[in-house]
């Protein structure tokens, strides 16, 4: 097994000498789906979780499940506008904020079980 050569200090508490291990924090905050997805992995996954997590490959997959959720969302709403349009905004916004929503909610359902559950 290659092994790379890290420079590992100890400190003594009680009659044990503990390895001093930090894990790197993330440079830029998840968004909504990368928390999303942290949490599911957390109550659903824990052992892959906690495995992600001491290698370092947590933050990366959430990172790019952040980024993968926000683009099929993108296009999720472009589909669904197209089959779906919205009432004019200027003549009955109300309707336009509920239609708009009510899509969003359907991109989001779908988005939520294509990447954060599975």
């Amino acid at each position: 097994m290659n092994m790379k050569n890290r420079n590992v200090t100890y400190s003594t508490i009680g009659d044990y000498q503990l390895p001093n291990l930090t894990l790197s924090q993330p440079k830029i905050p998840l968004g909504k789906y990368g928390r999303m997805r942290r949490n599911y992995l957390k109550q659903h996954h824990p052992v892959l979780y906690n495995s992600m997590l001491l290698n370092g490959t947590l933050y990366p997959h959430l990172m790019e499940l952040e980024q993968t959720a926000e683009s099929r969302m993108q296009q999720m709403m472009t589909e669904l506008l197209k089959q779906n349009p919205a009432p004019d905004k200027e003549k009955n916004q109300m309707s336009w904020v509920r239609h708009m929503n009510s899509l969003k909610a359907q991109a989001e359902e779908l988005v939520m079980t294509e990447l954060i559950y599975s």
